[in-house]
């Protein structure tokens, strides 16, 4: 058989999306939790916050950019190195190498995060409705924490980790939604899929 440079069968590419989502969702979750005064702060949410919200959410990034997709790409590697600087911030002061940020700065920092969020939160409107609730859901929660910051408002602290415990969730429903349609070949879980507009 003379051989060919086509082959038979092009393998199929796994969706990087629900390793990244689930990274976001997760750490999301168990950040807020302290957030609104239901955990401490320790090691278990820096821990989570290095390796699965960060590193596990440049590595979709990564796989993100292979597939040719601009928005997964930024957003998975945006909020892993989100999550590396935040644990950063929280870390390096302890080591006696810099100083602690004063509030203004980090509710500035997050105010910035608010920002880059919207933008993403505006291309999500040629996506589904679980998207639209995720980056939604995340440009409120970075407002009330870098506002709670800014302000010396601790109470907006708790409400934004109550709000953020729906952000954390709805990113963890939409990575299940997406497993588990490649298992079973059908949509499972209702996403709101985006209808194009007619005209």
């Amino acid at each position: 058989m003379a051989q060919t440079d086509t082959p038979l069968h092009t393998p199929l590419r796994a969706n990087p999306a629900p390793l990244g989502l689930m990274g976001f969702g997760m750490t999301t979750i168990l950040l807020n939790l302290h957030n609104a005064g239901l955990v401490p702060m320790g090691s278990a949410i820096l821990a989570m916050g290095l390796l699965f919200g960060g590193a596990a959410q440049i590595i979709a990034g990564i796989l993100e950019y292979g597939v040719g997709n601009t928005f997964g790409m930024t957003a998975f590697i945006s909020y892993g190195a989100f999550w590396l600087t935040l644990v950063a911030l929280i870390a390096m002061p302890h080591t006696g190498i810099v100083p602690a940020s004063s509030p203004a700065l980090v509710g500035s920092y997050l105010l910035l995060w608010g920002l880059f969020t919207f933008i993403l939160f505006l291309g999500t409107l040629r996506a589904t409705r679980a998207h639209q609730v995720i980056f939604g859901t995340l440009v409120i929660l970075f407002a009330l924490l870098g506002l709670a910051d800014l302000l010396a408002q601790p109470g907006l602290t708790v409400i934004a980790g109550y709000e953020g415990l729906i952000c954390g969730l709805s990113a963890v429903y939409l990575a299940a939604a997406e497993i588990l349609e490649a298992q079973f070949k059908c949509a499972v879980l209702p996403v709101g899929p985006y209808t194009p507009p007619r005209g």
